[in-house]
């Protein structure tokens, strides 16, 4: 156990290590002025940020991903359809609603929607994405098909947003979309589908295995937009405290006792259903069963930690960075600085781990976790570079999602199955927590800047929509190459064939 954790760890500070080097190094740097007190705190939270991402991923590698499969598989040897909708359902609807970055979200709109409504419309949503994701993998629906329908519908309602006069609520949709798949619900409900996937069997069992997180993403984003359509008046945002010293002393320990509590909750939902599940139907073996419950002592302890470390050192830093760069660097040097920050954050976001793992060793190798990462890097750090420009100059979100949507529904017909699956998934896992809590108050600090607080709704949220989209592109980029690659070497050896052919034809 204690040789698995250290390698968590190494990896995990791989991860965290390019973007402390970025801060510090501005820190010495005359384009922001960060005190001491704020280097300091953002050093700390990176140590402790690594061990927080270690301790997550060995959890989950012991509770989270094996619980999610054997529910899935069990509940689908049942042969009790209905049993294993009502169970989906129900998981998606109560992991959505304990997801800490979902809360941070409803708070931001709570004067013109019920905080409580919102998230449960949204819970909703993902409930019922969850469902349909379980229908697809057991009667073998295309996910391109899906995809294709439910996006066109999503713009569709877009454009009523647009119409009814409530354009605030379109990135903060689109955003709502990322941030549901956190890091409690993505290892589950990826191993939810393997699980099923996996019993159910067939030649595309890899393939069905995935895409559960992209449909999953779609509902937040229908339930938003639908809360803005029948809204009548116009999102209200006031900036919140960003300073280090507010999150110290006392506002540490209310923040520590805040994230605890959140994470118990969802973490509790889950335990909840899986030891009613395992007295109905799994009847696993009591040494699976504690190996589960030390997994989701180290899963509860990790995310604690990790959260807590991201709310006091990286938000506040992140805020600061953005204002700062804005107002003492050229403008073009912004999407630079957004492009490589974006490259190295989701090095740092827990559950991109998690699917690269899967994703490694669902395709048996076919699909690196190396391959996977640089993918993931160029996709997101091509999105805040591209939302940076999308501040500086002031134009709508849908100017690049809707190409963009486009581009990756249309890349699905050129690419095999399974990377279309798997690029769709990634989205949602990359716009993780520390995107939320470091590259969004980032864009928060900048859009604050260039054209004040009240363009902040329309022009700084969004960032989370992008960084969940641009992985669409460059993964399925990835299977496109290797798909051409492909080609190109059977083209070859079937000239070699001919060729040898030709020869022993002439000999004759």
């Amino acid at each position: 156990m204690g040789k698995a954790l250290f390698e968590k760890i190494k990896e995990a500070l791989i991860s965290v290590l390019p973007v402390s080097l970025i801060v510090t190094a501005i820190y010495f740097s005359p384009l922001v002025s960060l005190t001491d007190t704020e280097l300091t705190v953002f050093l700390i939270s990176s140590v402790v940020l690594v061990i927080g991402i270690g301790l997550f991923n060995l959890g989950a590698d012991m509770a989270m991903t094996p619980m999610g499969e054997h529910i899935g598989a069990g509940l689908t040897r049942t042969g009790n359809l209905p049993l294993l909708l009502a169970v989906s359902f129900l998981m998606g609807l109560f992991i959505t609603i304990a997801e800490p970055d979902l809360t941070v979200l409803a708070s931001q709109v709570r004067e013109v929607i019920s905080e409580t409504l919102l998230v449960a419309a949204v819970g909703i949503g993902v409930g019922i994405f969850l469902v349909l994701s379980v229908i697809k993998i057991i009667f073998g629906k295309q996910l391109s098909s899906l995809l294709m329908f439910f996006y066109l519908l999503m713009f569709a309602l877009a454009s009523l947003v647009v119409v009814s006069g409530s354009p605030e609520f379109l990135a903060m949709a689109f955003d709502s979309g990322g941030v549901t798949t956190g890091p409690i619900t993505v290892p589950f409900i990826m191993a939810l589908g393997v699980g099923i996937a996996s019993t159910l069997g067939g030649k595309n069992a890899g393939e069905n295995s995935f895409g559960l997180i992209a449909l999953c993403s779609i509902g937040p984003v229908l339930a938003v937009m639908a809360a803005g359509i029948a809204s009548d008046g116009e999102l209200s945002y006031s900036l919140p405290d960003y300073s280090v010293e507010a999150n110290l002393g006392a506002g540490l320990i209310r923040n520590l006792l805040s994230v605890a509590k959140e994470v118990a909750t969802a973490l509790g939902l889950i335990v909840v259903f899986f030891l009613i599940l395992q007295a109905v139907c799994l009847k696993l073996p009591k040494k699976t069963l504690g190996r589960i419950a030390v997994g989701i002592a180290y899963t509860f302890l990790g995310l604690v930690v990790f959260l807590t470390a991201v709310n006091v050192g990286f938000m506040p830093v992140g805020y600061r960075l953005g204002a700062e760069l804005a107002g003492n660097s050229p403008e073009w040097f912004l999407p630079v600085f957004g492009f490589i920050i974006g490259m190295v954050v989701v090095l740092a976001e827990p559950a991109v781990h998690v699917l690269n793992r899967q994703v490694e060793e669902i395709t048996g190798g076919t699909v690196t976790k190396r391959s996977m990462m640089l993918a993931l890097s160029a996709g997101v750090g091509i999105s805040i570079a591209l939302s940076m420009l999308r501040i500086i100059l002031g134009f709508s979100i849908l100017y690049y999602l809707i190409p963009g949507y486009l581009l990756s529904l249309g890349l699905s017909f050129f690419v095999p199955g399974i990377y279309t699956a798997i690029a769709f998934d990634s989205g949602g896992v990359a716009s993780g927590p520390l995107t939320s809590s470091f590259i969004l108050p980032l864009a928060i600090g900048v859009c604050a800047s260039v054209s004040g607080v009240d363009s902040i709704l329309t022009d700084a949220f969004g960032i989370v929509a992008m960084v969940a989209m641009t992985p669409l592109i460059t993964i399925q980029l990835l299977g496109f190459r290797a798909v051409m690659k492909r080609r190109i070497s059977e083209r070859i050896a079937m000239r070699r064939i001919l060729e040898a052919d030709d020869e022993q034809i002439i000999e004759f």
